[in-house]
């Protein structure tokens, strides 16, 4: 057994010992630490990252987020709120660990959501991105190094990456519940540094809507542990190169913005979130 299926295997045991009674989830969330969940989920108990084992080191900071045993209706679910950054010092494999506890929980269905920056001048801030792809620049990712057979083959097919009846099941909720619709492809780069406007004219040349930081290793270890992936991205920051060019707001103002923005976006997916965790 190789070293990374054993720390895998200590996660699944402590976090099966401590599942609520007749809890089966086959779906789960992804979210930011301070992302607010909507009424109509009930979150039934909580573990704080820190508890979970194995520990990570050399990183940035303590494991801060919690992993939510929750319910959506009837449909029972799993939340990992909060996530691990490449910026923070953590590895790929320590980005991809909790996909891969997934896998042996037997989910078979996420949907990640992620705050992005804005490269398509059709979108607007405080809008969603609806991800049917990515493009990875961030020189790495959680699959390099040996693999272990028991946990997907060598050589995934990226070719369906975000399941594409995931992407239409979603998509019609959108439809139905008249949100704007923001087909994107996400650009995955390292950060944590903002973009230079040569660099987003870079990025939107090679067929980029939205960048961010994190979704790329999240969803190429799903499809490495045949989990099938969705994802939406809140639009907080606008990186449109001629508007960063002519815009002589203080760091300060941009902030207020992106705080404005993130909650319009936020307000907006939580109108929906319940109803499409159900189609999950």
């Amino acid at each position: 057994m190789t070293e990374q299926r054993k720390r895998i295997l200590e996660s699944v045991k402590y976090i099966k010992h401590n599942i609520p009674a007749k809890l089966k989830p086959k779906a789960a969330l992804i979210i930011d630490e301070n992302y607010g969940l909507p009424y109509g989920i009930n979150v039934l108990k909580k573990l704080d990252y820190k508890e979970i084992p194995p520990k990570f080191e050399n990183v940035e900071k303590e494991n801060i987020g919690k992993l939510l045993f929750a319910k959506a209706g009837s449909r029972d679910i799993l939340i990992f709120k909060g996530r691990f950054f490449f910026y923070e010092g953590y590895s790929m494999r320590d980005i991809g660990h909790i996909i891969y506890i997934m896998s042996l929980l037997g989910i078979e269905k996420i949907l990640s959501i992620d705050e992005v920056g804005n490269l398509n001048p059709r979108f607007e801030c405080g809008e969603l991105a609806l991800i049917y792809d990515h493009i990875n620049l961030m020189g790495d990712n959680p699959l390099i190094g040996e693999n272990d057979n028991e946990l997907g083959i060598r050589f995934p097919d990226m070719s369906n990456a975000y399941d594409s009846k995931l992407f239409e099941r979603i998509y019609k909720i959108f439809q139905e519940n008249k949100v704007k619709i923001n087909e994107s492809v996400y650009l995955s780069i390292i950060g944590p540094q903002t973009e230079t406007e040569a660099e987003t004219r870079f990025y939107r040349d090679i067929g980029s809507d939205v960048l961010g930081y994190t979704l790329a290793p999240e969803n190429i270890t799903s499809v490495h542990a045949g989990i099938k992936f969705s994802a939406i991205g809140l639009i907080t920051r606008d990186l449109i190169a001629d508007r960063m060019l002519e815009d002589k707001r203080s760091a300060d103002e941009k902030k207020k913005e992106e705080q404005n923005n993130r909650r319009y976006a936020h307000t907006e997916l939580n109108k929906i979130l319940v109803k499409i965790i159900k189609t999950l």
